[in-house]
């Protein structure tokens, strides 16, 4: 009987031992596939917290932004400001090649836009000067015509969208994304990619030495720079701004 108990017993501690292995292995497991998805995630630099602008700052400017506030977890324009007298925002970082996401909404009859590769310096009135941008405006409630450079997703005044393009309504969400890689770009909208193009070739130099940028020889010169979020006098939501550098 006795020795009926210890066999028992040392089949119960095998047992024990063995699952507490396993317990352990699963845990090790588990841990390394957090570590992992953590990995992946930390290749995302969040550009806005949701709580306020810290790592902005006014284009050209040292003073603090009035323009801009803080709403239900949203980054929006207030319009305080027209296109000419500096009410742009830029990132204090500075960036060269990248993806970068963001969520946007307009009100009737706003503009706005992202640049990227933005120059400061007090010789330029505004990012546009530098920085290529990826437009946003109410296509359809625009008090006036507008060219199709001019539109939601062009690469503006440079590159149209294509016809996969869908903008969601006046005050719905949408979600956008550029990436920039040794001169490749792409503009996202909604899960589509709308324009695709290359920097430096010889139909993108006619385009800038012909079109709205010939008086701008700066622009798009540098292969590193600011991102901004553009005010032109109406209201603009943005949120969930990202980017991961390539």
């Amino acid at each position: 009987m006795k020795r009926e108990l210890i066999a028992t017993g040392l089949i119960a501690a095998v047992v024990g031992f063995s699952a507490c292995n396993n317990q352990s292995a699963q845990t090790n497991e588990s841990a390394q596939t957090d570590s992992v998805e953590l990995d992946a995630e930390s290749e995302w630099i969040s550009l806005f917290d949701g709580e306020s602008l810290a790592g902005w700052h006014g284009y050209n400017k040292t003073e603090p932004v009035d323009n801009w506030i803080i709403e239900d977890g949203a980054l929006v324009c207030l319009g305080a400001a027209e296109h000419d007298t500096g009410g742009d925002i830029v990132t204090d970082r500075e960036f060269d090649n990248f993806e970068l996401v963001w969520e946007w909404k307009l009100e009737a009859g706003s503009n706005s836009g992202v640049m990227y590769h933005v120059v400061e310096d007090p010789k330029y009135k505004g990012p546009y000067e530098t920085g290529p941008e990826y437009q946003m405006i109410d296509d359809e409630g625009w008090p006036g015509e507008l060219e199709e450079w001019q539109k939601t997703g062009a690469d503006y005044a440079m590159n149209l969208a294509n016809d996969k393009k869908k903008v969601n309504p006046i005050g719905e969400w949408n979600s956008s994304k550029i990436v920039y890689d040794d001169g490749h770009v792409e503009h996202w909208l909604n899960g589509e990619k709308i324009v695709d193009f290359e920097v430096g070739t010889e139909e993108w130099n006619r385009e800038k030495e012909e079109g709205k940028w010939k008086d701008f020889p700066d622009y798009a010169s540098v292969k590193k720079g600011k991102i901004a979020l553009q005010d032109h006098g109406k209201k603009a939501y943005f949120k969930n701004i990202k980017i991961r550098e390539l």
